[in-house]
């Protein structure tokens, strides 16, 4: 497949501040819209998520960092599988599950 693996791609800035609630939310969002998307359209949506999930080492409750990371986590693994040809069909529903966590916490 085209495109570069996820997790090696150089993480893009926020152009503006937003909060862990509305990153959460965004991150959320885009995923079902790449879960719908063909593979070899979905690796790109992703990649552009990084800026989003990867740490800033703000002062986010353990808790929400540590959801964050899971999120970041599955989606790479859904990235791979994709980057690699590989079915990713259960790795979509682990990242879901991630994103909707870390949703949840944030918005408390």
């Amino acid at each position: 497949m085209g495109g570069r693996l996820l997790c090696a791609a150089k993480p893009i800035e926020p152009e503006v501040d937003v909060t862990e609630s509305e990153k959460a939310r965004h991150v959320h969002a885009t995923l079902q819209a790449a879960q719908a998307a063909a593979p070899g359209d979905a690796l790109p949506i992703l990649n552009g998520l990084i800026g989003l999930v990867r740490s800033e080492g703000g002062d986010q409750p353990l808790e929400i960092d540590e959801a964050r990371a899971g999120a970041f986590l599955a989606i790479c693994e859904v990235g791979k599988a994709l980057h690699r040809g590989q079915p990713a069909d259960p790795l979509w529903t682990t990242a879901m599950s991630a994103a909707e966590r870390w949703l949840a916490l944030a918005a408390r």
